[in-house]
């Protein structure tokens, strides 16, 4: 077989197996991750006429057996397979020549993009690494895909120790301090070692955490975040729903302490906050329409950059209305991403403290969490 024609097979292949579905690394070892080629050379059609599939429509062109038209690239597991079907029932030529189209096509797509659209992916929530983690590492990849694609082979992990209950203050100061530690391990050293570094983020784990890892970002950092999608289930964005606007309602007075209820997922109510800070507040509320509030209403990117801005004018207001160094207290209803992107609006020496609270099942109530700001 001419060499030219090996390589340019191996090139179009970018080395994998293109079996539909297979993919395999063919120039390492599985197992041991050593250099070896497992690669073979399968004909679409067969080079005797007797052979798998038969010669097809080269019979009248013998001599472009061997050409790259009528080569797939793979390895001997799927190359086996093929050509058990000899007559071509299961996997027809017409089959592999699809096949091989569309994985060239994919290639060529994936390297076609400019290195600036590289993005490392970033996982944050519990359960990291087992099977039955929500977070995936080819959704990651498909919700990123076309405008970005992976930096890395494996996806930046920052981990949850859970290590206590989250009724525990314990468990709240632990976890803090482990997202402060491995942000600054695994995320700043990124941002430190490339100018101009690119994140994608999928996360899965307690309000207060989530806003706390949004003003580890901060606005600075290049970072995209994405949410978790309930119909259709995925992390791929969806069309901005007809008719969406955040909605800000004030206290009727504003003598009082200030809190800040955002009821995006669920309403949130009044009532709850009173049990607990008593009646001598005043409540903001950061909420959309009444038909709107749920948990899949956070569907495009759009509304994201939408949070960003209310957020800031909303943190204006209260400042306005209560002093900067008053603490605000928060309850928060919200989806992830929301509750990052809230976290990364945080102007660290312009804003006033925040206190967050958290519904605690264990408790049936909300539970006073993770304060920001104290050593701003």
């Amino acid at each position: 077989m001419d060499s030219k024609v090996e390589k340019e097979l191996w090139a179009r292949a970018a080395g994998r197996c293109q079996f539909s579905g297979c993919n395999r690394l063919l120039y390492k070892s599985p197992v041991t991750q050593e250099s070896v080629n497992i690669s073979e050379k399968a004909h679409i059609y067969s080079f005797s006429k007797s052979g798998p599939r038969g010669w097809g429509p080269f019979k009248t062109k013998l001599s472009q057996l061997n050409s790259i038209e009528n080569l797939a690239l793979m390895c001997h597991d799927c190359h086996k397979l093929i050509d058990a079907d000899k007559e071509g029932e299961k996997y027809s030529g017409s089959l592999l020549q699809q096949w091989k189209r569309e994985h060239e096509k994919r290639i060529a797509t994936i390297t076609g993009i400019a290195s600036d659209k590289k993005s490392h992916i970033v996982f944050y929530g519990s359960n990291i690494g087992a099977q039955f983690s929500p977070l995936n590492k080819e959704e990651a990849i498909q919700a990123i895909f076309p405008n970005r694609y992976p930096a890395e082979e494996n996806p930046v992990v920052i981990s949850m120790t859970w290590s206590q209950k989250d009724h525990s203050p314990e468990f709240w100061n632990a976890e803090s301090a482990n997202l402060k530690t491995e942000f600054k391990a695994e995320v700043e050293k990124r941002i430190q070692n490339k100018n101009g570094a690119h994140f994608s983020l999928f996360s899965l784990a307690p309000m207060p955490l989530l806003i706390q890892l949004g003003t580890l970002f901060t606005d600075k950092v290049d970072v995209d975040v994405y949410q978790p999608i309930r119909e259709p289930k995925t992390w791929v964005w969806q069309e901005f729903p007809e008719g969406f606007e955040f909605l800000i309602k004030e206290p009727i007075a504003f003598v009082h302490p200030p809190v800040l209820v955002i009821s995006l997922s669920d309403k949130v109510s009044y009532d709850r906050i009173h049990s607990i800070l008593g009646q001598e507040v005043s409540i903001w509320e950061l909420t959309v329409k009444d038909d709107l509030v749920g948990n899949d209403i956070i569907r495009s990117k759009a509304q994201l950059a939408m949070m960003r801005t209310v957020v800031r004018q909303l943190m204006s207001s209260i400042k306005e209305k209560h002093g900067f160094s008053t603490p605000l207290s928060i309850f928060p209803a919200m989806a992830v991403s929301c509750a990052v992107e809230m976290g990364r609006a945080r102007m660290p020496k312009a804003e006033m403290p925040w206190v967050i609270y958290d519904q605690n099942n264990h408790e049936r109530m909300f539970i006073k969490t993770l304060t920001l700001g104290e050593n701003e």
